[in-house]
C-alpha cells in the first residue's frame, strides 16, 4: 500500500475568525440598513448639493490650499531639516526653535494671529535691521489677505512637522553609507540627492503622506479667515437652508474622495520605490554572479634565462 495515499490532509479550521467574521458583517449589515433607509439622512438634499458649482469651487480652493502647503512645506521643511543635521550650532539652534514653536502653536492660533497681523504692523518693509534702509515696503493689509494668510500659516505650522519627518528619515540611515558616499569625493549636496536621500525616501514617504492627508483635512481650519474652502462652503450653506446633515455629509463624503486618492498615489509611489530597489538588487546580484564565472587569470609563465 503506497503510503502517500494513506495521509489525508485536513485543512486547519479557525471557528473563532468564522464567528468574529460573521458578527462583523452583522453589524455591517446594521449600519448600512440604519444610515440608507433612515429618511432623516436627506439622500436627495445630498444627491442636490453634492456637484453644485458652488461646493465644487470649494473643492478646488482646498486642493489648491493643499497643494500649495505641501509643496511650500517640502521645500522649507528640507531646509529646516538640514539645519538641524547640520553641524553649526547658530543654524541648529535656530531650525530646533523653529520647530518648537510651530509644533507647539495650534493652527488655529496662528491663522487668527496672521490674519490680524495688520493691527500689529501696519506695513512690512525689506531692508537691512536697525538701520532706515528699505528695499521695499507694503501695506500688510495688502498682502496678507485670505488666501495668502491660509497658505503662509498652512505652511508655517506644516513645515515643523516635515523637518522632523524628513530629520528622522536621513537618521535612519545607515552611518556607514555616510563614510561611503564621502569616501566616492562627491560635492555634500551630491551625495545627500544622489545617495543618502533614495534611501531615506523609505522611511520619510509613509510619514510624509500621512502629514499631507492631514494637512488635506487641516484646511478645513480657514473657515475662521471666512475663506470659501469646502468647509466654510458647506458652513455657510446649510446656515441658510438648516439642512445641516446632509450637507456635512456632502464634506465628509469630498473629504474621503481626497484623501483616498492620496492614500493610493502614496501605495503607487511605495510600490514604485520597492520595484527600483528589487530591480537594482538583481542586478547587483547578476554582476556578482558574472563575476564569479570568469575564469581565473592564468599564472604568469616563468622563462628561466641561463646566467653566463
Amino acid at each position: 500500500m503506497n503510503s502517500s495515499s494513506s495521509i489525508k490532509v485536513v485543512p486547519a479550521r479557525y471557528p473563532l475568525r468564522t464567528a468574529g467574521a460573521v458578527v462583523a458583517l452583522f453589524v455591517l449589515a446594521i449600519v448600512v440598513q440604519s444610515i440608507a433607509f433612515n429618511p432623516r439622512w436627506e439622500w436627495a438634499v445630498f444627491a442636490r448639493w453634492f456637484f453644485d458649482p458652488v461646493i465644487l469651487s470649494g473643492v478646488a480652493q482646498t486642493l489648491l490650499l493643499t497643494l500649495l502647503g505641501t509643496v511650500l512645506s517640502l521645500i522649507i521643511g528640507g531646509a529646516l531639516a538640514l539645519s538641524r543635521l547640520s553641524s553649526s550650532w547658530l543654524l541648529n539652534s535656530l531650525a530646533w526653535g523653529y520647530i518648537w514653536l510651530f509644533r507647539s502653536l495650534p493652527l488655529i492660533v496662528v491663522l487668527i494671529i496672521l490674519y490680524n497681523f495688520s493691527y500689529l504692523y501696519e506695513r512690512l518693509s525689506i531692508g537691512i535691521p536697525f538701520t532706515d534702509i528699505a528695499f521695499g515696503s507694503f501695506a500688510t493689509i495688502n498682502v496678507l489677505g485670505q488666501f495668502s494668510t491660509a497658505v503662509v500659516g498652512l505652511t508655517l505650522v506644516q513645515s515643523a512637522y516635515t523637518a522632523e519627518i524628513i530629520r528622522g528619515g536621513f537618521l535612519g540611515v545607515d552611518h556607514g553609507q555616510y563614510e561611503a558616499a564621502a569616501a566616492l569625493g562627491l560635492p555634500a549636496w551630491r551625495r545627500t540627492l544622489r545617495i543618502i536621500l533614495p534611501q531615506a525616501l523609505r522611511t520619510i514617504l509613509p510619514a510624509g503622506f500621512n502629514e499631507i492627508i492631514s494637512l488635506a483635512k487641516g484646511t478645513a481650519m480657514v473657515y475662521v479667515l471666512a475663506m470659501p474652502e469646502l468647509f466654510y462652503t458647506i458652513q455657510m450653506i446649510y446656515n441658510r437652508t438648516q439642512e445641516v446633515i446632509p450637507l456635512l455629509m456632502v464634506g465628509t463624503v469630498w473629504y474621503l474622495a481626497i484623501t483616498s486618492v492620496l492614500s493610493l498615489l502614496q501605495h503607487v509611489v511605495e510600490r514604485w520605490l520597492a520595484r527600483s530597489e528589487r530591480r537594482s538588487a538583481v542586478n547587483q546580484e547578476a554582476g556578482k554572479q558574472s563575476q564569479s564565472h570568469q575564469p581565473a587569470p592564468s599564472a604568469p609563465e616563468v622563462i628561466h634565462v641561463p646566467i653566463s
